[in-house]
């Protein structure tokens, strides 16, 4: 470019244009690379979540089915046939496994005798019946006939299906009379992992897979073999005509590749380790939002930095071009105007979009939160479902006093005695009054809260949740005791979620003492100034030391059918509060929840 006085040269010129795009270079590079890690790491910390659940699934799967051969060895017409080995029985019993497998969404159960042939089956009416089958060769049924309890993964020899078999010895007075075995197949398990779009699958510890979202990965190797372990997997028979290659899955510093799809997918892969013994779960989430989310950094710092240094170039020059003629000026300024105008529209339609997404996120927080609340309902409603029983069996009562005073009353107004009515239209009144205040009760738990934090009394809180738990007191023959004043105190709370809490804490407390015969349950109020202590005792087992170090983490529990969410809600509800829920445990000599809540203003 001419001028009229100094200039730049192109020497110079040409180092500032390299070094801003060197710089430039780097510094695009390394904001990308920050931005990427970040994404990653939320992605990952999202994963574990999801990873959670997907296990969740799975060992409540396996948890329903493990309790039913348990249960089975002990059954009492199964060891009958199997002694006697009458057709009749063993007839009645297949029908019997039926309706059971049916109930339990078993894939099939049957039982195997002492010398490894099928007497009875749940499915002994189909062509395929495992009726007279011959199992001695599968290790399920000689590990289980050696050592009483034995679980193996393999195809059935029917079927063809892949499946988890569960198989228990049946004791007999002189001996073992068999074995019982349940075969559990997970295609809802995997139906739900598949239905969620990520590729989920469950590996044993040599990494084969057996469980998966992805059925062409079933068998196949996460890792290698040797030569001798893939000998001994095939002579086992177990897994059919499985090849056992390795899953198309490359490894790489920061993520996996899927290998087997046209686009090379960067993938995430988190694992949980013991699922189920000797089983890992593998979640496999996509690195897609990272990596774009990097471009799109990388892109606007490319932007941004090309505009400043545009600006820096613009005055340099415009300093050492000071003397130009008045023309080629103007013109140059209304060019870098031009430039500067269709960045900033730029600029605009991306902050634009940013806007759109914080939006966006701010609408998903909120869908959580009421996600949140409808789980905190959930709960309450299950907890509702455990005790219905008990005050349907509570209204039971009067309403069978009310049908026998009217009875008696129709009788005396027969005999023309109705001046002795009274007295038994009084006692009619003082039943349905009992039955207004358990259906109070009942009506008032069941309502979902609004969310407001308000002064509220302490006693009616506690009433209302003994009076829903009184029937569990009395069915499990547990003495209740409730300890301490609690006229005119009143905490911050409310008393919907403060009543979910406490009939949370009761129910668990009489679950801990209901195999003792001297049960005792204690309920006692401590005023501390400030804040105000409602604590629940028993005298059950207590807790493990590995259980009271984890007791509020979610999906933790130690009961059969729990989800181990009900004290990490009432742990929320107190925190929400601004109290908190602690709990402290001797074992062998019970445990004890403290909720403290701060104090409301008299």
């Amino acid at each position: 470019m001419p001028a009229t006085g100094p200039t730049i040269s192109n020497a110079r010129l040409a180092m500032f244009v390299v070094a801003a795009a060197l710089l430039g270079a780097m510094l695009t590079w390394t904001v990308g690379a920050l931005v990427e890690q970040r994404a990653m790491d939320a992605l990952r910390t999202r994963a574990t979540a999801s990873a959670a659940l997907h296990a969740a699934v799975l060992r409540s799967e396996l948890d329903k089915q493990r309790a039913l051969p348990l249960v089975l060895a002990d059954d009492a017409d199964l060891k009958a046939a199997l002694t006697t080995r009458s057709p009749a029985r063993l007839n009645a019993l297949s029908r019997k496994l039926e309706a059971l497998g049916a109930q339990a969404r078993a894939a099939a159960v049957y039982v195997i005798t002492a010398d490894g042939v099928t007497a009875a089956a749940s499915n002994w009416r189909l062509p395929t019946t495992f009726v007279g089958s011959d199992y001695r060769f599968r290790p399920y049924f000689t590990d289980a006939l050696r050592q009483g309890y034995a679980e193996q993964f393999a195809l059935g020899t029917v079927s063809r299906k892949p499946g988890l078999y569960l198989a228990r010895r049946v004791n007999g007075a002189a001996g073992p009379l068999g074995v019982i075995v349940v075969k559990l197949e997970f295609d809802d398990v995997e139906a739900a992992w598949r239905a969620i779009g990520e590729p989920a699958f469950v590996v044993d510890r040599q990494g084969l897979v057996l469980i998966t979202s992805q059925p062409e990965w079933r068998f196949l190797v996460r890792g290698s073999l040797r030569p001798s372990e893939r000998d001994a997997l095939r002579a086992q028979g177990q897994y059919g005509a499985a090849t056992f290659g390795p899953l198309p899955l490359r490894q790489t510093s920061a993520a996996v590749i899927r290998t087997d799809t046209p686009r090379a997918e960067r993938l995430i892969e988190t694992r949980l380790p013991e699922v189920a013994p000797g089983w890992t779960l593998h979640l496999l989430s996509t690195a897609l939002p990272a990596e774009q989310a990097a471009v799109a950094a990388r892109w606007i710092t490319a932007l941004v930095w090309t505009l400043m240094s545009a600006a820096a170039l613009w005055l340099w020059v415009r300093r050492g071009r000071a003397r130009l003629a008045a023309l080629r000026d103007q013109e140059a300024r209304q060019e870098l105007e031009r430039r500067v105008e269709a960045r900033t529209v730029e600029l605009t339609e991306t902050n634009r979009a940013l806007l759109y997404e914080v939006e966006e996120r701010q609408r998903a927080e909120t869908k959580l939160r009421s996600l949140q609340a409808d789980l905190v309902q959930a709960n309450k409603l299950a907890s509702l479902g455990q005790i219905a029983a008990g005050v349907a069996h509570e209204i039971n009562q009067p309403v069978g006093a009310i049908r026998a005073n009217a009875d008696n009353g129709l009788l005396l107004v027969a005999r023309g005695r109705s001046d002795t009515l009274g007295d038994i239209l009084s006692a009619i009144v003082a039943m349905t009054e009992r039955i207004g205040r358990i259906t109070d009760g009942l009506r008032a738990f069941a309502r979902k809260a609004d969310g407001r934090v308000e002064p509220t009394l302490v006693t009616e809180v506690i009433d209302g949740s003994v009076l829903l738990t009184a029937s569990r007191s009395r069915r499990q023959d547990a003495r209740f005791v409730r300890q301490g004043g609690t006229a005119g105190l009143r905490v911050l709370g409310e008393r919907v979620r403060l009543e979910q809490v406490l009939v949370n804490l009761l129910q668990n407390a009489f679950e801990a003492v209901e195999s003792r015969a001297d049960g005792v349950v204690t309920l006692s109020v401590q005023d501390h100034g400030d804040t105000v202590a409602i604590i629940v005792g028993d005298n059950g087992p207590g807790l493990s030391a590995e259980v009271e170090r984890a007791l509020f983490t979610p999906f933790l529990t130690t009961k059969p059918r729990g989800l181990g969410l009900g004290l990490v809600i009432a742990h929320d509800i107190a925190a929400d509060f601004g109290g908190e829920l602690t709990a402290t445990s001797t074992p062998g000599q019970g445990a004890t929840f403290t909720l403290t809540l701060r104090k409301a203003a008299p």
